[in-house]
């Protein structure tokens, strides 16, 4: 049976425990313990899957097609192991299984009540994470701070589990605020001890707390923290705000959290060896040769929108060497012939996946921008696919080329719904999902890239490009450099003529890792570079009509 380690929250959302989470796994795996981890949402949908960006950020896909929170993306990136559906937990999921049973008569026609059958179906999915890993370590972090009402399930399952395995088989890791307050120059506790108050009349005490801050703590702050909450001194750990998140995993480890954990789980362990993350984080801080590349989307101002995205290049640019700035655009702004000046000096321009109409013609602008000047372009899901509908309609002529997601009576329907796909009417988790294969054409920027024939990666979309327009791309130098195993499905398209101008259908950017980056952003960033190198600077016309006209 493995142990379990619970990441609760406190004072306030947004602070941090699903980083924490992911660098204790970071920290266990080193001392060479086989952890997995697992992120209990409290809110009633069946996952984030049909949640604007604006709720919940990016949808991070796992391997076996399931549709999570973008924590999962951090523990990924840190414990580099692959998650799959038992790793996301949602309050909805809980409750269609259970009222699935009881519709079955699985309960004997008995009364239906939270405790004990919404706890114990909690628990039977904690129990299932790992299954097949068969891990020494469980990490599970309950999303939202404590309080919350939709959150109280689950906090009382987390509870039980104590007396259902033991005590010394668990560990509760309670991350809470310290606000600042400027008048006095000093941080305050009593939001602390009010969570932990709170945290305990549930019948929960923590054995460590995380004081996350924007401001360096004082050992008389940990003091204080340890005596009103019943702490022990070593077991209360400042973290406060870093500029690079990979950095979380050694301070903690630095202020002895790891040797803490081994010692309460009672844990054997070999010596934490974190060499190669320090060389990593010091690599990425020791960077100074900056890299301009630019991120077209409609979420822009949203950054976790493309958190994914955003690491996966920054993976890349470090591997490179180079210290990476992100000029986010909008892409609605585009449309109407605005912020150009934002593309001016880029060296590589991506744009990301998505869905829905807005900001759309801004993305096709974009990739034809790339195209006519030649400046290195990736493009992801979505944006493989407004790239071909740019080829369509400046390439080829197709003035009405477009995909019928977004106008279902084109003319020239270059992006069409999936066969499989057609009458399809529930939004949720009916996509294309998960890994898939792709094999690749020799002599190709992907071949070049992935050095091998070929390669799974993971999908997340319900339109692909149509079939019916191949010969005629490749006749005006496109070349589908990555196809389904039947030839059925095309998987990346890039362009003869053009530096480097790809785009995949599926999303790579879920498989990079801080120490192993993606092949298609070293590609892309090795591209990037080479531009920046070669280019000559450009001034941005008046309009962007004269660049269409161009």
């Amino acid at each position: 049976m493995p142990k379990y380690i619970f990441c609760t929250g406190g004072v306030v959302s947004s602070v941090g425990k699903g980083v924490t989470a992911a660098a204790i796994g970071r920290i266990l795996k080193s001392r060479g313990v086989k952890v997995a981890i697992q992120k209990l949402d409290p809110y009633l949908n069946v996952d984030p899957g049909t949640m604007s960006p604006y709720q919940h950020g990016e949808v991070f896909v796992t391997a076996d097609g399931a549709e999570t929170d973008l924590d999962l993306g951090h523990y990924e990136r840190f414990t580099d192991e692959n998650l799959d559906q038992t790793c996301n937990v949602t309050t909805g999921q809980i409750y269609a299984e259970v009222i699935r049973k009881e519709r079955r008569g699985d309960y004997l026609g008995g009364t239906i009540q939270v405790i004990p059958h919404i706890t114990n179906e909690i628990k039977r999915r904690i129990a299932l994470v790992g299954a097949k890993s068969d891990p020494q370590v469980v990490i599970v972090e309950v999303g939202g701070t404590v309080g919350d009402i939709e959150g109280q399930p689950f906090f009382e399952a987390i509870r039980q589990m104590r007396a259902d395995i033991g005590r010394d088989q668990t560990l509760y890791v309670h991350v809470t605020f310290l606000p600042y307050i400027g008048a006095t120059s000093e941080l305050k506790t009593k939001p602390t001890q009010h969570s932990v108050r709170e945290l305990r009349g549930i019948g929960i005490q923590p054995q460590v707390i995380i004081a996350r801050t924007d401001h360096a703590v004082s050992q008389e702050i940990v003091d204080k923290i340890a005596l009103f909450c019943d702490v022990e001194r070593r077991a209360v750990i400042p973290l406060e705000t870093t500029d690079n998140i990979y950095d979380v995993p050694l301070v903690l480890e630095d202020a002895g959290l790891g040797d803490y954990i081994v010692e309460q789980l009672q844990l054997e362990t070999d010596p934490p060896e974190l060499g190669e993350w320090r060389d990593l984080v010091r690599r990425m801080r020791g960077v100074s040769e900056l890299l301009r590349v630019a991120i077209v989307g409609k979420y822009v101002e949203l950054r976790d929108a493309y958190i994914s995205v955003k690491e996966a290049l920054s993976h890349a640019a470090v591997a490179h060497n180079r210290d990476l700035e992100i000029e986010w655009v909008y892409s609605g702004d585009l449309e109407k012939d605005r912020c150009w000046e934002q593309l001016d000096g880029v060296s590589g321009i991506v744009v990301p996946g998505g869905f829905g109409y807005r900001g759309i013609e801004g993305k096709i602008l974009a990739a034809q921008y790339a195209r006519n000047r030649q400046v290195p372009y990736l493009g992801l899901c979505l944006g493989m696919q407004v790239m071909c509908i740019e080829f369509a309609r400046s390439v080829l002529g197709l003035e009405d080329a477009n995909s019928t997601e977004f106008d279902s009576s084109c003319e020239h329907p270059v992006i069409d719904l999936m066969p499989d796909q057609q009458g399809v009417v529930n939004l949720g988790g009916t996509m294309r999902l998960g890994i898939y294969p792709c094999v690749l054409s020799s002599s190709t920027e992907a071949a070049r890239a992935y050095q091998q024939p070929a390669v799974d990666e993971r999908h997340r979309h319900r339109f692909e490009f149509n079939n019916r327009y191949r010969d005629m791309f490749e006749q005006a130098g496109a070349r589908f450099s990555g196809l389904s195993p039947d030839d059925r499905l095309v998987e990346i398209m890039e362009l003869v003529d053009h530096p480097f101008m790809l785009g995949s259908q599926f999303h790579p950017e879920f498989r990079s890792r801080p120490n192993r980056p993606h092949p298609l952003f070293l590609a892309f960033i090795q591209a990037a570079m080479s531009y920046a190198v070669s280019a000559s600077p450009q001034s941005e016309p008046e309009s962007h009509s004269a660049e269409v006209e161009a």
